[in-house]
Order: structure tokens, then C-alpha cells, then sequence
């Protein structure tokens, strides 16, 4: 989903692909073409793929992604306790040789806890941010076709590197980070990858702008209809409070040092706000919603947009349709942003 440019920045939309862990093997490859179709369909930019111990690998997974679609970029989730940078630019490598696709990837320096200690990765918050800026910075290199790659940092280091085969530079890849923390927008900063935030109601959140190039996004959930009534009426239907989710919601929050799930957990709706948490904090998801009529959460969005913020990250669409609504809802505030 291109829908256009605001203050001179493209405006990309990405949908998020399906857990792996609930279902059959193929229910779950069912599911994963429908929504990449689906996102594709929509005119969305690319869809994120998950990463953690509990996941399918997000590689295999933007495989299917890739071909059962034309053009959808996988938003590849990358830990770098799980590969090596090398390995990183030699996937993006080969998916540019064999299907002529760009990739995007969502450099991730955290996660659960319990999984970086079962991996024995005991690297404190902020410096994973640094370890990731030079795991970056490597598969950047790498990717951008330079002859003799040759890095000396604290956590890697590697002598006259070269990938092969070189990535076509129309398909070198995107690049984004959390950018919830100082540490994260660091990272961003010092990488040029697109710094996402899960953010706060617009009314209340400082925005990102900083610079004319510096790109910026949010995380966010969307369920919109011709009216507010109906919005709502949809959303606690999908999103029932849950007790059970409740404490699997607080025993998550236990289990992550992230910047964002300690931001989220301390919030309360307030008002007649679009801004909603009541998925999040019943552990159906991981961001929050804007829920309301195409206008007012239109309304929400084109607010973001002169925040700064030009790309959104969207949660699992649960049918075509629903993909349909949220483009509704980018159109109008496409028309509200250049008023």
C-alpha cells in the first residue's frame, strides 16, 4: 500500500503475516499465501514475518510469501543471535537472483527474555543496539555490492568479504529498527534504517522529526467502519477481554526488557480516543488499535503522517475485506495530509 507522498516522503503500508504457532502445517501454509495475497492485493508495500524461539524460520516463511505473490516484500524479522550477517546478505542475495524481489528487513536487537538466555545471550538492552549497528552495517555492505568487505568492531569482524551473487541496486533492502528506546533510534540513526515506534494516541506523542531524510514509522492496528458504533461493535468481537490473556499479558511483561511492552503495559485509554490497548493487554496482539469511523480514524492517521511518521506497519489482517476497510481509511487521510 503506496497511497502517495507526505511532506515529500512515500507513504508505505505494510500487513504482518500469521503466527506459526497455532494450527496445522497446512492450515498455516493456507493462511500465509491468503493474507500475502491479500496485503498484495490491497497495494501494500511488503508484510512483516515474525521472528523468535517459537516461530518457523521467517526465511521459509517469506519463501511462501514470495511466491505466492508478484511483487509483496517480505519485512523479514532478523536476530542477530540466530545468523550470521554474512548469512543475512547472502539470503537477500538469493532471493534477488531467484525471484527478482526486494527485501526488507526488520533488524530486531531484543526479544524475550527466556529466548536470548536459552541461547545464551545475556548481552544487556542497550547493547544489543550496539551489536546491531555493526551486524547492520556489515549486511549493508555486503548488500550494497562493495568489492572486498572488511570490518573490525567490538562483535564481529570480517576480511575482504564479498557476496556473490551481488544484489541489483533496484532491489538493495530496506532497512527498519524499533525505535521505541534511545538505544533503538540510535541504532536507526547510525544505520539509515527506518526507526518504528508502537506509538502513542497522537494527541499526545512528541513525533520523530528531526530531519527531511529521516525516516520514521509506526505500529499500529486498524479496524475502521462507516460509523464508530460499528467499528467497536467489530473490534470487541474480535478483541473479547480475556483473563487467561491477561496473565499471559503480564507474564510476557515479565519475560521482555523491551522499551515498548514496558511503554504499552503502563498506558489507559483515555476519552473519546480511537486509540485502543484492550488487544494488547489480553495478549491477542502486539501493538495497539485505532478503532473508529474511516473519517475519525482517519483523522488519527493523517495526524501521524504530520507527525513525521511515513510508514505503517499493520497487524494480521483477518480476511480480504477487512485490508479493503483500512485502505479506506489511508485515502481519506491522504486527502486530510495535503489540505
Amino acid at each position: 500500500m503506496v497511497i502517495g507522498m507526505s511532506a515529500n516522503r512515500e507513504i508505505k503500508v505494510f500487513a504482518t503475516s500469521p503466527y506459526s504457532t497455532e494450527g496445522s502445517s497446512d492450515d498455516y501454509l493456507r493462511k500465509v499465501a491468503d493474507v500475502a495475497r491479500w496485503s498484495e492485493a490491497s497495494g501494500c508495500e511488503g508484510i512483516l514475518v515474525y521472528t523468535d524461539n517459537q516461530m518457523l524460520d521467517p526465511w521459509l516463511v517469506s519463501q511462501v510469501i514470495i511466491e505466492s505473490t508478484t511483487r509483496l516484500s517480505p519485512l523479514v524479522a532478523v536476530q542477530p543471535v540466530y545468523m550470521h550477517p554474512y548469512s543475512v546478505a547472502k539470503m537477500v542475495s538469493s532471493l534477488a537472483y531467484l525471484y527478482r524481489r526486494r527485501i526488507y528487513l526488520n533488524m530486531v536487537a531484543g526479544g524475550f527474555v527466556n529466548d536470548l538466555a536459552s541461547l545464551n545471550d545475556t548481552t544487556p538492552h542497550d547493547r544489543r543496539y550496539d551489536r546491531l549497528i555493526e551486524y547492520t552495517t556489515i549486511i549493508r555492505r555486503l548488500c550494497a555490492g562493495e568489492p572486498a568487505v572488511t570490518f573490525e568492531g567490538e562483535f564481529y569482524r570480517v576480511h575482504n568479504l564479498k557476496l556473490t551473487p551481488p544484489v541489483p541496486p533496484e532491489l538493495m533492502p530496506g532497512f527498519l529498527v524499533s525505535g521505541s528506546s534511545e538505544a533503538g533510534l540510535a541504532a536507526a540513526t547510525a544505520t539509515g534504517a527506518t526507526a518504528v515506534k508502537y506509538p502513542k494516541p497522537a494527541s499526545e506523542d512528541e513525533g520523530t522529526i528531526s530531519s527531511p531524510d529521516k525516516e520514521t514509522g509506526v505500529r499500529v492496528g486498524i479496524v475502521a467502519r462507516e460509523t464508530s458504533n460499528e467499528a467497536w461493535r467489530v473490534a470487541r468481537e474480535r478483541f473479547p477481554e480475556d483473563r487467561k490473556g491477561q496473565l499471559m499479558h503480564q507474564l510476557a511483561q515479565k519475560s521482555s526488557d523491551s522499551a515498548w511492552h514496558e511503554q504499552l503495559s503502563k498506558r489507559t485509554e483515555t476519552g473519546d480516543s480511537p486509540y485502543w490497548l484492550i488487544p494488547f493487554q489480553n495478549y491477542k496482539t502486539f501493538c495497539p488499535y485505532l478503532v473508529g469511523s474511516y473519517e475519525r480514524v482517519a483523522e488519527e492517521v493523517s495526524r501521524y503522517l504530520g507527525l513525521g511518521y511515513s510508514t505503517f506497519i499493520l497487524d494480521i489482517p483477518p480476511n480480504a475485506e477487512e485490508l479493503e476497510s483500512i485502505g479506506k481509511v489511508f485515502d481519506f487521510a491522504k486527502t486530510q495530509a495535503v489540505r
